[in-house]
Order: structure tokens, then C-alpha cells, then sequence
């Protein structure tokens, strides 16, 4: 497979200390791919950087060949690079269909459109997503009076919602009901299985990630440390002691 996002010698520094420092990994077309590591070990930074929330300080970052290091957050959406947040960024205002249909004109637009404007099949679209994560039933309910883990599967649905190529998903099982857990590892399952979508995950649960990835990153301290099959980082000692010594 090719790769989708290449991550060559990517460093950054907030106020003198180091969250990344040469960061080099692949995402290939197709994959689901995981990235792991203690708190602090630079793992959301990382994904800010590819989606152009900040500046890198050194280093290139590629998707499908080319740089997009300098380019803005929209710019970077309207090419299929999505991501979601560990804490969630949806309007609790809104119900779940309002936010699905707001989330177009986020990331397409770059601004909140009439939601007048929404065709009928962006409004069925939004639905079948609404569904595919079990919110259907919600759909005209207060997106602020879910629960935690329910307003992230409606910030999934939101992602869905804009077709993205490649999406990239900080911590989507954290606050979600454990009983709820292999459905959501379902579902991201066929959106790379069904639909083709790329993932990039973080995820702290090691049996989620384990299960997941086909291949899985490792960062402490801002650098990588390993990489490989889940086999190979289930059974590394660098792994093993940079989780051990977190806690």
C-alpha cells in the first residue's frame, strides 16, 4: 500500500519544551493505523500538527505526495484529512441532526451556512450516519444532553458526514461505556472495511488498539520509540517500561 500521510523529522516546541522531536511515520491508503504512548509523550501534538493547528518547527508533513505543513485547517479538511477531539467539539445548543448538517458547512465552507440551504439529501445523508452510530432515534434530541461517549459518536458522524480519505480519531473510546466498546470498534471497522476510509488513531485502551490496528506507533518523551504489528508492541520491553514507569 502507499502511503496516504508521510510524517518525515517533525519536531515542535512550545516555550522550550520539547513535544516532538523527529518524528517520522507512515500512514498507508487503507490502513488503520494506531499511535500510542503515555500522557505527555506528544501524541496530540502530533495530530495538530498534521491537520495545521500549529506550525511545525522543522520537518515535512505529506498527504498523498504533497507537503501540507504550510497550509491552514480548512485547507487541509477540503483535502479528506479529518480529525476528532478528546473532548468533543459539537454544539449543545443544537440537536444531533442541526450539528450534522452545521458540520458541512464547517468544513466545506468555512462557515456556518443557513441550515435552510441543506438539501433534502444532505438531511438524508445525515441520517443514515445518525444511524450508523446509533443516534437515529436522537436525532432531535439536545446534542448537550447526551452523554459523554454518545456526543463522541455524534462528533464521528460529523466527520463521516464530510467524506473524509483520511480520518484521524484522538482517543474515540475514552468516556464511552465499556458494553459500548465493541460496537464502536465495529464501526470503525467497516468505515475502513466498507467505505475505504483511512484511520489514524490514538487510543490509551490497549485492547481496543490491539484489536484495531494493523500497525501501531509509539511515542514517549516526544520521540518514537518502537513500532510494529500489535504482536511486536505487545511483546516490546521499551513499550512495556515506558507505560509502566507513567504510572
Amino acid at each position: 500500500m502507499s502511503a496516504l500521510l508521510e510524517v518525515e523529522g517533525v519536531s515542535k516546541v512550545f516555550g522550550g519544551v520539547i513535544a516532538n522531536a523527529d518524528i517520522t511515520l507512515a500512514v498507508p491508503e487503507g490502513a488503520i493505523v494506531g499511535l500510542i504512548g503515555p500522557n505527555g509523550s506528544g501524541k496530540t501534538t502530533l495530530f495538530s500538527s498534521i491537520v495545521g493547528q500549529h506550525a511545525i518547527d522543522g520537518g515535512s508533513i505529506r498527504y498523498e505526495g504533497s507537503e501540507i505543513s504550510r497550509l491552514r485547517v480548512a485547507e487541509i479538511a477540503r483535502l479528506g484529512l479529518l480529525r476528532t477531539f478528546q473532548q468533543t467539539r459539537i454544539y449543545g445548543g443544537m440537536d444531533c441532526l442541526k450539528n450534522m448538517l452545521i458540520s458541512i458547512s464547517h468544513r466545506r465552507e468555512g462557515l456556518i451556512d443557513m441550515l435552510s440551504r441543506h438539501s433534502a439529501e444532505q438531511v438524508d445523508e445525515a441520517d443514515r450516519h445518525l444511524e450508523f452510530v446509533g443516534l437515529y432515534e436522537k436525532r432531535f434530541l439536545l446534542a448537550g444532553d447526551l452523554s459523554f461517549g454518545q456526543q463522541k459518536l455524534l462528533e464521528f458522524a460529523m466527520a463521516l458526514m464530510n467524506g473524509p480519505k483520511l480520518l484521524m480519531l484522538d482517543e474515540p473510546t475514552a468516556g464511552i461505556n465499556p458494553t459500548l466498546i465493541n460496537g464502536l470498534i465495529d464501526r470503525l471497522k467497516r468505515v475502513n472495511e466498507e467505505i475505504g476510509i483511512t484511520l489514524f488513531v490514538i487510543e490509551h485502551n490497549m485492547r481496543v488498539i490491539m484489536d484495531l490496528a494493523q500497525h501501531i506507533y509509539c511515542l514517549a518523551h516526544g520521540e518514537l520509540l518502537a513500532d510494529g504489528t500489535p504482536d511486536e508492541i505487545r511483546g516490546d520491553n521499551r513499550v512495556i517500561d515506558a507505560y509502566l514507569g507513567a504510572h
